[in-house]
């Protein structure tokens, strides 16, 4: 399963990134994408995504209750892809 980090501020992302890397060591890295709205060319109308893969679904229902924590102390939340 993918999970996808959604925020409006790079810095956060990267923060998150580097927060959900810390717990979830047995996962890749996540990676941070810029993403622009369709149609959009405005810079500020991008949103910063942290990419977390979990290819063999060992986050538990308590873990993805964690990082939707993270996300919305940040400001943002997760979707799965």
């Amino acid at each position: 399963m993918r999970h996808l980090l959604v925020f409006a501020d790079r810095d956060a992302a990267e923060e998150v990134a580097e927060a959900v890397a810390e717990e979830f060591p047995a996962l890749d890295r996540p990676v941070v994408v810029r993403e622009t709205l369709a149609g959009e060319d405005d810079a500020e109308d991008a949103q910063w995504v942290v990419v977390v893969e979990d290819p063999g679904d060992i986050l538990e229902p308590d873990d993805q209750a964690w990082m939707d924590g993270l996300a919305e102390r940040y400001e943002g939340w997760r979707e799965t892809d």
